[in-house]
């Protein structure tokens, strides 16, 4: 579920992006210290975009920055994995119905085809299937013609760790089935089966991290 309608990340963007997949999955444990010269090394980039990164993911409360030692992940409680998903769930909902009425039947066409071509990288594991996950959500979000929604959707959606997700056997086999229920919704131009279909989309990530972060002991007590 994410937007196509922000401008092309940046390196500082794609090191953030990464560093904060790394967190929101338990790779990068509560009040680990993130060393940015491993970090610059690891993504053959320079210390620049990693610090500038950091920095960033400071401001969105990822991390926190100790005088004289660093960078150090901030903790992750289930509470806000939980508001994460409830405020993709509201917004891609939205987005959703609106597709749904208005809909074209190329658009549909077109829609078929990407599900199609994903279902077969989800057969096979492809790295790309990602990638081919974002772009069909993309697709529905301009279908939807609601800028400002898409827009904060990319920015909840961005929370959740898409390499988790494409290396889980059944999450690849369930993606291809909400697909499936999502574009019938959108065939019939039924905005409130559209919406029932991406909620439970949303809510099937929200439960494999769930169970994910409660199986590498990720709270603190």
């Amino acid at each position: 579920m994410a937007s196509p309608l922000l401008p092309r990340p940046q390196l500082s963007d794609e090191v953030a992006a990464h560093l904060r997949e790394s967190i929101m999955s338990g790779e990068l444990r509560p009040r680990e210290f993130v060393r940015l010269d491993a970090v610059a090394a690891e993504l053959g980039v320079s210390v620049t975009p990693v610090r500038e990164a950091l920095l960033a993911l400071r401001a969105e409360g990822m991390v926190e920055l100790q005088p004289r030692r660093g960078f150090v992940v901030t903790p992750l409680t289930r509470q806000d994995v939980q508001d994460l998903f409830s405020l993709q769930a509201h917004l891609a909902s939205q987005l959703m119905a609106r597709a749904a009425e208005r809909i074209t039947e190329q658009q549909l066409l077109d829609l078929e085809r990407m599900a199609a071509d994903l279902a077969a990288a989800a057969h096979v594991g492809s790295q790309s299937l990602g990638a081919q996950e974002y772009e069909f959500h993309r697709a529905i979000n301009l279908i939807a013609q609601s800028r400002k929604l898409a827009r904060f959707m990319e920015l909840a959606s961005r929370y959740a760790p898409g390499r988790l997700y494409t290396a889980d056997e059944d999450w690849r086999r369930q993606v291809v089935a909400d697909h499936s229920a999502i574009l019938t919704a959108l065939r019939e131009h039924d905005a409130e089966a559209a919406r029932a279909a991406i909620l439970r989309h949303a809510a099937d990530g929200e439960q494999r991290l769930l169970r994910h972060l409660d199986s590498v002991g990720i709270w603190e007590s």
